[in-house]
């Protein structure tokens, strides 16, 4: 059991404030350290301690690591196929300051690393698997890459969360996440939050990764609400069961999908003889629940999301019911218009695949 949640704003500081664990409520809270040191114990292992910082939403999350560290002529090289409000973030605001941004599709990182892809980075991200196309990169050896080059590597672990794969044991130097969706995952949060190993450095500094993000958390105001935090306590909770189901029932629906004449093409790392496979079976326990289909054409992606009764049309992932959309409605994703992101919940397998199924039924 956890206590409630602590609603204050300042807290009592008496004699040295360096003595003092809290003081106002822009820098920390109680609640945030119980949620923060549960997180921790997912992302880091016996072989390390992990640190944790949470956040106000995904993108909080996301904005504190480029803001803390890259400045004006620095280098970042990124997914071009991940999520697109990142991409959109350091095209839109960083560069125009004087950051550099490199691009590259997840599945060719590797490759482009041996090409000179990384040669001046600061900072490489990565997204594995990637959203929504689910290409997965080797996280070992691209992280190994980087280093060699003198970069760090954050990545954004949001799909997998840390319960299905640990990116800071696999070579990261910070794994980031967008916990509205499964970490905590009834659709009712938006919580982010950054992890790095304890007393990691940032280079070419003193400071460590964990003082630059939390300073930089404490000047924006990129906090979370102490109730929030509660809620994504109790959340967790939960975190091992759903995430089984989810993922099983992902699994399930995409070796259904293939098999359907109506369906072009399945991504899904977790499906035997998808492209991502044999890296995803080495670096994750859980393959996530999020997987995209293909089929003809918009109006047909549609239709499906018109007749299906299980499955609600929603942008997020990662809750309990299963939710999908058409990716290409929203723009900024280079997708088939019929590419469908596909959430898989926790509802009962036979359902969702006859409800599936029925949808599918003439559409060509």
């Amino acid at each position: 059991m956890h206590h409630g949640p602590v609603f204050a704003a300042p807290f009592h500081t008496p004699g040295p404030i360096a003595d003092a664990p809290y003081s106002y409520a822009r820098s920390h809270n109680p609640t945030w350290t119980a949620l923060e040191e549960a997180i921790a114990g997912m992302e880091g292992g016996g072989e390390f301690a992990a640190r944790v910082l949470v956040f106000g939403s995904g993108m909080a999350a996301v904005a504190a690591v480029f803001g803390a560290l890259l400045g004006p002529g620095d280098t970042v090289a990124l997914a071009a196929n991940g999520y697109n409000v990142a991409r959109a973030l350091l095209k839109e605001h960083f560069a125009p300051l004087g950051v550099t941004v490199k691009t590259v599709a997840a599945a060719e990182m590797e490759a482009a690393a041996h090409a000179g892809l990384f040669v001046g980075a600061k900072l490489v991200w990565i997204e594995t698997p990637s959203n929504p196309t689910m290409e997965v990169c080797d996280l070992r050896v691209v992280c190994g890459l980087a280093h060699a080059a003198g970069a760090l590597v954050a990545v954004d672990n949001t799909t997998a969360t840390a319960l299905g794969q640990r990116p800071l044991a696999l070579g990261a130097d910070l794994s980031v996440a967008s916990d509205t969706k499964m970490m905590t995952g009834h659709s009712d949060l938006l919580i982010g939050h950054v992890a790095v190993r304890d007393g990691a450095l940032a280079g070419g500094g003193e400071k460590t990764l964990y003082e630059l993000i939390a300073t930089y958390r404490t000047r924006t105001g990129a906090v979370l609400g102490p109730m929030e935090a509660w809620l994504a306590l109790r959340s967790i909770a939960t975190l091992p069961l759903r995430a089984e189901r989810s993922c099983a029932n992902a699994l399930a629906l995409a070796r259904f999908l293939k098999e359907r004449p109506e369906v072009l093409a399945v991504m899904y790392p977790g499906l035997e003889g998808d492209p991502g496979y044999a890296v995803a079976v080495r670096q994750m326990t859980l393959f996530g629940p999020v997987m995209s289909f293909v089929l003809k054409d918009k109006d047909a992606a549609e239709a499906f999301l018109r007749r299906s009764k299980l499955v609600t049309a929603a942008t997020s992932f990662g809750g309990i019911s299963t939710t999908a959309e058409r990716r290409a409605r929203w723009g900024g994703d280079a997708v088939h218009e019929g590419l469908m992101r596909l959430s898989a919940g926790c509802e009962a397998i036979e359902d969702l695949i006859e409800d599936c199924a029925q949808a599918l039924d003439g559409l060509g």
